[in-house]
């Protein structure tokens, strides 16, 4: 396998660690949540990697920094699935410390790309 400038970013690293450790708590829901909320946790999951390294391949700051808004949208609704879960008693626990990490990740690398994007001149802050 080549390996991809996104492989070096620790936010892309603690995105795949998240996959894992979510299809390993969905394993545990009931039999009839398998195509529901467990399917939507694990799409929402696999989001975040997915994104960060669709936008690290872009051709411009720009479009990186739109792709790790989206990387921050599906943490965000899939934290929100997970204390739906958990509120429902399929979870004992959410794994809180590894969505905190990925959201500081997340935010600290769209800082960075926003002053990239504004120091080019060619667009506006966002």
């Amino acid at each position: 396998m080549v390996k991809r400038t996104h492989h070096d970013l620790e936010v892309w690293q603690a995105g795949i660690k998240l996959v894992s450790e979510i299809y390993g708590i969905t394993e545990a829901f009931p039999k009839q949540e398998q195509f529901g909320l467990a399917q939507q946790i694990r799409r929402c999951a696999v989001s975040v990697p997915s994104n960060i390294a669709e936008g690290s391949a872009r051709l411009s700051d720009r479009e990186f920094l739109h792709f790790l808004g989206v990387a921050r949208g599906s943490l965000s609704e899939l934290e929100t699935q997970l204390i739906i879960a958990k509120e429902l008693g399929y979870l004992d626990s959410i794994p809180s410390e590894l969505i905190e990490r990925l959201f500081a990740l997340l935010g600290g690398l769209i800082n960075h790309q926003r002053k990239r994007v504004h120091h080019d001149g060619r667009t506006p802050p966002p």
